[in-house]
């Protein structure tokens, strides 16, 4: 990670994650915000389809490019639906992780995922797994599944899932973008004027605004 004074201008992260991650370029689209506030993004997504932690610990290839490849974050995305069904098991590829990650001279950041728009009620226990699995390692938290159902609660549309009501749509995936750059970079999304592929300017402006003030409200306990 390099630094202009206090600031980050230049920073490394590995996304380890599935669909969640994959869909809409999530990793890209936090790379295009931040550029706009001169913060060079560098990523790699290690994805596969519904993949766990656990899975993805087993197969080798996260863990190696943990240990090799100097990154500054590293960013982890837990299967959507395990840490509802296991939240143990998923605290248990968290700590592995972590621990791989902290070796390696990196940060640890929880990617914090939204409920199904089928079963909005899950959210209350995802937020719960991440959080606690979060405080107890000092990790980052990404808090974009709180922010989706703050937004929800006084949005109709944009729609931010899929017609599956499972995966992101373009405005979810944004949405999430901009929560990242927010919590992970430390940056305001609010007034960047850069075109976003499947969104109209006023979308974009809309979900922008909507990422900082909720951030906000959350920072604050509110």
């Amino acid at each position: 990670m390099h630094r202009f004074g206090t600031r980050v201008v230049q920073v490394r992260i590995l996304f380890i994650g599935n669909s969640y991650s994959a869909r809409n370029d999530l990793p890209g689209l936090v790379a295009r915000l931040a550029k706009e506030r001169g913060v060079v993004v560098e990523h790699r997504l290690i994805s596969a389809g519904g993949a766990s932690l656990r899975q993805h610990l087993n197969a080798g290839t996260a863990l190696a490019a943990i240990a090799e490849e100097s990154y500054d974050i590293v960013v982890l995305q837990e299967q959507s639906t395990l840490p509802v069904k296991n939240a143990a098991r998923m605290h248990d590829s968290v700590r592995d992780f972590h621990a791989a990650i902290e070796a390696a001279g990196a940060r640890t950041a929880l990617y914090m995922t939204w409920a199904r728009s089928d079963a909005p009620e899950a959210q209350q226990v995802l937020t719960k797994a991440y959080a606690t699995i979060a405080a107890e390692l000092g990790a980052e938290l990404v808090p974009v599944g709180m922010v989706w159902e703050r937004f929800l609660r006084t949005h109709e549309h944009p729609l931010l899932h899929d017609d599956d009501k499972s995966h992101p749509a373009p405005a979810g995936s944004y949405l999430a973008a901009c929560v990242f750059l927010i919590s992970l970079l430390g940056e305001d999304p609010v007034g960047i004027d850069a075109p976003v592929k499947g969104l109209d300017a006023d979308t974009a402006a809309l979900l922008r605004q909507a990422a900082w003030d909720i951030c906000q409200e959350i920072a604050d306990g509110k």
